[in-house]
């Protein structure tokens, strides 16, 4: 009988790892994840090993990758909190590549952004584009996936905005709202993960969504499906920002930072070129509308309590 394929996911309980996870399942691969959270609740039953992902023990990080053919890397910080910054981030994925190459893995395929760029003025895309360095500097065979945004059940983002729309009389909209988003399904991103964890080249892909909205119009489109009759408030980001910041103490979180509304006026959500992605944000929605933004989702809580 011939062995079962094994690969690694890092975040598999998270959003996009479970749908890479539960990809590579249905092709019969034995799939293990390394996480911050290997005790959390989770869909997979015993069906996922979950080991923890010890950045500060490259041994036992090198140890728990052997045997791997492909490893899924998905880990990442949003924004900085307390000790962890993206320097920190950076640092612990060069330690994950450096145990991977250690370990024999063959291949990563690495979840990136979009716009991606060690020049950027924006840390967290600056960021992002010292990774993609590393991973090009590993050794490894690599694919780098560059997303824009992700939509799907358990996705923070859009849930939120639909939290927002349902609950408050008005809703803050920096700036004209016409600056772009091209939202690709997250299923969609792990159907191009995996393939691409198929491959044997190594490449760059972007990954968007068929559809292209202004900010103005997607809020509009989600008042209208979620049932809302707030008012949408065009206002200058440093206003936005701060009733943002309000709400944020409202529910206990970060809802959206600076960098991520600067980010968001200049585009860094779309991309030229033929769409990646096949299912429709306008579909997905209509269906989801009506549990979309029920609860609200909470970054601090999912990733750092």
């Amino acid at each position: 009988m011939a062995k079962v394929e094994l690969d690694v996911v890092t975040g598999a309980f998270s959003f996009t790892g479970k749908y890479i996870a539960r990809r590579l399942l249905a092709l019969g691969k034995q799939v293990k994840t390394l996480t911050g959270h290997p005790g959390r609740e989770h869909p997979f039953g015993d069906t996922v090993t979950a080991l923890p992902l010890q950045f500060e023990d490259a041994e036992a990080l090198r140890d728990s990758l052997a045997g791997a053919k492909t490893l899924y890397n998905t880990y990442w910080v949003r924004f900085e909190h307390g000790r962890m910054t993206f320097s920190k981030a950076v640092a612990h994925t060069a330690t994950l590549l450096e145990a991977a190459r250690k370990a024999g893995v063959r291949r990563v395929v690495h979840i990136s952004v979009a716009h991606a760029d060690e020049g950027s003025p924006y840390p967290y895309f600056r960021a992002k584009g010292e990774v993609e360095r590393l991973v090009r500097e590993s050794g490894l065979s690599y694919a780098i996936l560059r997303p824009t945004v992700l939509f799907g059940t358990e996705g923070i983002l859009f849930n939120n905005i639909a939290y927002m729309l349902r609950r408050f009389p008005a809703f803050a909209i920096p700036g004209k709202g016409d600056y772009r988003l091209q939202p690709i399904y997250v299923d969609d991103l792990a159907e191009i993960a995996v393939n691409a964890g198929h491959e044997k080249r190594s490449l760059v892909l972007d990954a968007a969504g068929p559809e292209t909205f202004t900010f103005d119009e997607l809020v509009r489109l989600m008042a209208k499906q979620v049932g809302s009759h707030a008012r949408l408030l065009h206002l200058r980001p440093e206003r936005a920002l701060k009733l943002i910041r309000m709400v944020g103490g409202l529910v206990g979180d970060v809802v959206l930072t600076r960098e991520e509304i600067d980010g968001l006026m200049q585009d860094m959500l779309a991309l030229p070129g033929t769409p990646t992605g096949h299912t429709l944000f306008s579909s997905w929605l209509e269906q989801n509308a009506a549990a979309l933004g029920s609860s609200y989702f909470s970054e601090m809580k999912r990733h750092y309590q």
